[in-house]
């Protein structure tokens, strides 16, 4: 996985969006290349969005789901680069929602820090696994030779928590954590993940149906036919 910088910062964000340099064609080709299984592209699959933290309108006519895994430098890029313009252009104006799930593949680290944010969302609530979401991208290292190394510990992922909840929040989640309440949450989304194909992260569906374009325009098409469907 490559993580070149673009040279391009223009402000427009759907031009944004995709005009990255290299970083883009790495990105997208990773996302549409990630799922090995050979599939009907159009088939769509039912997914069970329940008890899933999300981002946007409950009345929006359209489901983006993200199967991403936290120690993932591709996912890191995605989050810091990309996601932006998603919630600007589709989450924001109120065509999409958008969910993220876990498909944690990479080492003992995805599958702990998947776990623990999922033990933040049962304890804390929606707004505030989104902020620690967020929060554990922009932790991992942007050297690739830490990929395998166990960074996200016990201690790492409390002390992250810590930044955004108080001393009761953290011991609330924690406890939580220890106690493997998160367990059959976590199984749920490597269940669908499996169920759907999904062999690498990012991968983006829309209402069930895997994302196969190339472009911010390809997306939002696709959500706009999504809509159109329901």
């Amino acid at each position: 996985m490559s993580n070149k910088k673009s040279k391009n910062q223009k402000q427009s964000s759907a031009f944004t969006f995709w005009i990255i340099g290299l970083v883009a064609v790495i990105i997208i080709g990773f996302i549409f290349l990630a799922n090995g299984k050979k599939e009907d592209p159009a088939a769509v699959k039912e997914m069970d969005y329940k008890s899933q933290p999300y981002l946007g309108d409950e009345k929006a006519p359209v489901q983006i789901v993200e199967f991403g895994d936290y120690k993932c430098p591709v996912c890191k890029t995605f989050e810091e680069k990309f996601f932006p313009s998603i919630k600007s252009e589709l989450v924001d104006t109120g065509k999409a929602q958008f969910y993220f799930m876990n498909f944690s593949f990479i080492n003992v680290d995805s599958t702990r820090s998947a776990k623990f944010a999922e033990s933040v969302y049962q304890e804390l609530g929606n707004d505030t696994f989104w902020k620690f979401h967020e929060l554990l991208f922009s932790k991992q290292p942007d050297d690739p030779k830490y990929e395998k190394e166990d960074i996200f510990t016990d201690k790492f992922l409390e002390e992250t928590l810590s930044e955004i909840a108080n001393e009761a929040e953290v011991k609330k989640v924690v406890a939580s954590f220890k106690e493997g309440k998160s367990e059959e949450h976590w199984n749920k989304d490597m269940k669908t993940a499996d169920e759907l194909g999904v062999t690498g992260t990012p991968s983006l569906f829309v209402n069930g149906k895997k994302f196969e374009g190339n472009t911010i325009d390809d997306l939002e098409k696709m959500v706009d036919e999504a809509a159109k469907e329901k």
